[in-house]
């Protein structure tokens, strides 16, 4: 087992520790912290803008959950329909030109998605005009308690279909513009996107370490009939960099198989499967460290778990419903996007993990005892997913 017997002892109390710190990130939803959704659509001659927003982040806001059994019920919510009604109302604003736009509220009801129950506001939009141009949204509503919330805004006015994502630093879009969006600039936006995506998807992150930790480290057999490996430096740069190659080409070649494959229809897993299998693959990559000769390729683990990962990807497109107009622009942006962030965390990681490979501290911390805590995240994640924990 290689380096795994005599250092397991030392190492797990460590990982253990470096487990606990990781945590109270928003590693329980590794994915993102949480979505809200809005679309603006015309319903007769006015224009109805709806928020949904998930019933966990209303009761973190407003404690909901009376009764105390970790669940928000319908009966929990009705009898304040008032006061959430106007809290919703509180994060959203919208105007026209330099004239602020009334929302009149319609109705709140419950409605589900793949990931639970939501809360679901309607108002009806009354501007200066029934159809202004320049009408802007922006959303304020969860961003100071949760730094990686999105909300994901779809337009499905006749001749101004379109979608955009809003966060902390773009809490504002424009949803009926003057002139339609330019397919440079939709792509653009999806290449940020696609770069932060990668960046706060912590599942994604630690699937990529767990494959490039020992590309600066080369195996030695302890005897010519043996498979136990000592991990060693390794003395040149040209396989190291090769090794990290290999394995960062399987990932992004079979995350955008699967994520051109989802987007445009023609194979569709459900969601919790896909997050599921991503967190054992985190699980299984982190471990296939600890395995010496019997370790498999880590260029296959990242060809053969990306086709899921790409899936993970999809989601959040897929979430977007796309018009078909923009489908592919969006694809392709968005796909340019999880590539660049990917390059970017590759070329923070691997300089450091070059410069520390002749230390005990990299080989026998950051190797075992980083895989050990990164395989004890993944299993949480898989309970997570699986509703084994709450």
């Amino acid at each position: 087992m290689g380096l795994l017997r005599p250092l397991i002892t030392r190492t797990l109390a460590a990982a253990t520790t470096a487990l606990a710190c990781l945590l109270p990130l928003p590693a329980a939803h590794a994915h993102s912290s949480s979505n809200a959704y809005l679309s603006l659509q015309p319903r007769g001659d006015a224009l109805v803008l709806r928020a949904d927003v998930h019933l966990r982040d209303a009761d973190l806001a407003l404690d909901l959950d009376t009764d105390r059994d970790g669940q928000v019920r319908w009966a929990e919510v009705s009898p304040r329909s008032a006061e959430l009604l106007a809290w919703l109302r509180s994060g959203l604003a919208l105007q026209a030109g330099d004239r602020a736009c009334e929302l009149q509220p319609i109705d709140l009801l419950a409605s589900e998605r793949s990931d639970g129950h939501y809360l679901s506001a309607e108002w009806t939009v009354a501007c200066a005009t029934p159809r202004p141009t320049g009408l802007s949204l922006t959303y304020s509503l969860l961003f100071e308690r949760d730094a990686l919330h999105r909300a994901l805004v779809k337009v499905e006015v006749p001749g101004a279909e379109g979608s955009a994502v809003l966060a902390p630093d773009r809490p504002q879009t424009v949803l009926l513009p003057e002139q339609p969006k330019t397919a440079l600039q939709v792509f653009g936006h999806y290449v940020v996107e696609g770069v932060w995506h990668i960046w706060i998807g912590f599942d994604h992150i630690l699937f990529l370490l767990s494959l490039l930790v020992l590309a600066p480290l080369t195996a030695q057999r302890r005897t010519a009939a043996s498979r136990a490996v000592d991990w060693l430096p390794q003395p040149a740069l040209r396989p190291a960099l090769f090794d990290v190659l290999a394995v960062v080409t399987s990932f992004t070649v079979a995350h955008s198989i699967t994520l051109g494959l989802a987007i445009f229809g023609v194979v569709s897993l459900p969601a919790v499967l896909i997050e599921t299998v991503i967190a054992a693959s985190v699980v299984l990559a982190a471990l296939n460290n600890l395995l010496g000769g019997f370790s498999l390729k880590r260029w296959r683990l990242a060809f053969v778990f990306g086709l899921i990962h790409g899936f993970g990807f999809a989601n959040v497109l897929l979430d977007l419903e796309l018009p078909a107009t923009q489908l592919a622009v969006a694809l392709g942006g968005f796909n340019l996007g999880v590539e660049l962030g990917q390059l970017a965390i590759v070329a923070v990681f691997f300089p450091i993990a070059w410069a520390l490979r002749h230390t005990r501290f990299y080989q026998r911390g950051v190797v075992v005892g980083g895989s050990i805590g990164i395989a004890l995240v993944g299993s949480w994640w898989i309970a997570e997913r699986l509703g084994l924990v709450g």
